[in-house]
């Protein structure tokens, strides 16, 4: 495994991108010096930040992102860089926030959104 600068592209290989101060930024694959495969990010306190994949250089399916103190954020897919597929995110307590679904980059159908307790509370349609 290489270890690098986020401002530095390795060609092709396994690698491991630090910070200035030299903890762990993200972990991941470049492929013809650009990132493919599974991703990790992490916060500068270790806590993992983010999970998710690349094609050719481009979000592309499932990701997760996570709050500094483990708790999960939000939840969503990409495909060939653009939001697709169900999203949701979290409030800091756990429950859910909203949800609902993009296709090519842009919300559509019914997005719900939820109140502090986790209940429906409104309910928007694009």
């Amino acid at each position: 495994m290489k270890t690098v600068k986020p401002d530095k592209k390795v060609k092709t290989g396994l690698v491991k991108e630090t910070f200035r101060d030299g903890t762990l930024a993200a972990v991941g694959k470049y492929v013809a010096g650009k990132k493919s495969g599974a991703w990790k990010y992490y916060f500068r306190n270790g806590q993992l930040r983010a999970t998710g994949k690349f094609a050719n250089n481009q979000l592309d399916g499932p990701w997760k992102w996570f709050r500094e103190n483990g708790k999960l954020l939000q939840t969503g897919r990409f495909k060939a860089g653009k939001q697709d597929g169900l999203w949701k995110r979290y409030r800091a307590s756990g429950k859910p926030y909203d949800e609902g679904k993009f296709a090519d980059g842009k919300k559509t159908g019914v997005w719900k959104t939820y109140d502090a307790a986790g209940k429906l509370s409104r309910t928007k349609t694009y």
